[in-house]
């Protein structure tokens, strides 16, 4: 399967980097994550945002010009002139005990043995995750990702993301065999 350019995007927590990588194996492409476009290189990670016109000439510099790829994350916002190469978007759903339970088990991880101030920064990331239904913290949210997957040209796949990921690759590529045998 060739000429596939595919975004997954959703809550944080609802698996789009888990998707998008076991897809990006699956056929035989590669994976990138927006969060590798939208922040600089610190330590400790996510301190220091690049600039849209960085993001978006970064993507062109490493991937967008190619044939396939699998883009995990979202670019709802700044996602002019990134859109409309997309041939499939998915749109990962997940309710929000399990994800937050998801986020806390990842961010434990990256954050063991970190500072205090590491912790706190850890409550509020997840109190942000906690409020993507209701759309009250800026950022990332359910609305504002409905909105732009209805402006889409091109398909969107709804996925409920509670499935292993081999369940959701096999729902993915059914949706790309449908649509190659529709075009």
């Amino acid at each position: 399967m060739a000429g596939h350019r595919i975004h997954i995007f959703g809550a944080s927590g609802a698996g789009t980097s888990t998707l998008g990588r076991a897809l990006a194996t699956v056929l035989a492409s590669q994976h990138f994550d927006v969060d590798d476009f939208y922040w600089r290189p610190t330590d400790p990670p996510f301190r220091a945002k690049r600039s849209i016109p960085e993001r978006r000439a970064l993507m062109e510099a490493v991937f967008l010009p190619r044939r396939d790829w699998v883009l995990s994350g979202s670019v709802d916002s700044w996602s002019e002139g990134i859109d409309d190469r997309f041939t499939l978007a998915i749109f990962l759903d997940l309710d929000i005990e399990t994800r937050l339970a998801r986020l806390r088990a990842r961010e434990a991880l990256r954050l063991k043995g970190a500072s205090r101030d590491a912790a706190e920064e850890m409550a509020a990331f997840l109190e942000w995750a906690a409020a993507y239904d209701d759309g009250l913290l800026p950022g990332r949210n359910r609305a504002r990702h409905e909105t732009w997957a209805s402006e889409l040209a091109c398909p969107v796949l709804r996925l409920n993301s509670a499935p292993p990921v081999e369940v959701l690759v096999g729902r993915v590529l059914a949706s790309l065999d449908a649509g190659r045998q529709l075009a």
